[in-house]
């Protein structure tokens, strides 16, 4: 298998230490934040030569606690209910024939020095703490962001969001950057995908992020933060 042959250059450390609740593409959450520590075999300084002179890069990597042994043809997006099954090839699911994930990230720090480096700090991420990433690739306005591409059903539901409600002494357990994340993060309704709506509103769900352990309901269109409480 070409899996086989794959070498991993790298780990992306972020603040999601599980799945749930983690942004369901890259960019969609600008707060998010990851560290980039090469592999010792690529701590090379002439291998980041010219990377700062991008803003934005693509990023490989493996889907690594989605790995599965057999592959589904279809599957069920969580934006259309996790009802209604589409080609796996029509959609960014991580449940592929190859468990690889692609993201595009910005680049906000390259860090030469240090015990690790040279580093990269990326924003946008939608990687579990201790992905890890295949390459690193620039990422090229004027191929990569064509004027007429059309998204599918991706772009009927881009707009859906969630009220996000947090009162004032929940809110202070949390620096004004993750308070901001996390808001960001819980109006894109992490909840899975085959709820169904109107039949979970007492249920209390609970997310990991920043070191802390989020718990959260939702009523209708609105998601109100019931608890927080440092890990």
């Amino acid at each position: 298998m070409i899996m086989d042959n794959m070498k991993v250059i790298a780990h992306i450390y972020t603040d999601f230490d599980e799945k749930f609740g983690i942004p369901r593409q890259s960019g969609i959450v600008k707060q998010c934040r990851g560290r980039i520590v090469f592999e010792p075999e690529y701590r090379n300084v002439d291998a980041l030569d010219g990377i700062e002179g991008y803003s934005h890069l693509w990023l490989i990597w493996k889907f690594s606690e989605s790995v599965r042994e057999e592959w589904s043809p279809t599957v069920r997006p969580p934006r259309l209910g996790g009802n209604k099954r589409v080609g796996v090839f029509a959609t960014r699911s991580p449940f592929r024939p190859n468990p690889m994930g692609l993201s595009c990230v910005k680049l906000e720090q390259v860090i030469l020095g240090g015990a690790d480096g040279p580093e990269l700090v990326v924003a946008g991420v939608d990687m579990l703490n201790g992905t890890p990433v295949y390459d690193i690739k620039p990422y090229l306005s004027y191929t990569d962001s064509p004027p007429d591409a059309v998204c599918g059903f991706a772009d009927v539901v881009r707009g859906y969001g969630l009220e996000v409600l947090i009162d004032d002494e929940q809110a202070s357990l949390l620096d004004n950057e993750s308070l901001d994340a996390l808001k960001e993060l819980l109006a894109q309704d992490p909840r899975p995908g085959y709820r169904h709506d109107g039949a979970d509103e007492d249920r209390i769900y609970g997310m990991s992020y920043a070191g802390c352990n989020i718990k959260f309901c939702v009523k209708g269109r609105i998601l109100r933060v019931t608890e927080i409480n440092r890990a």
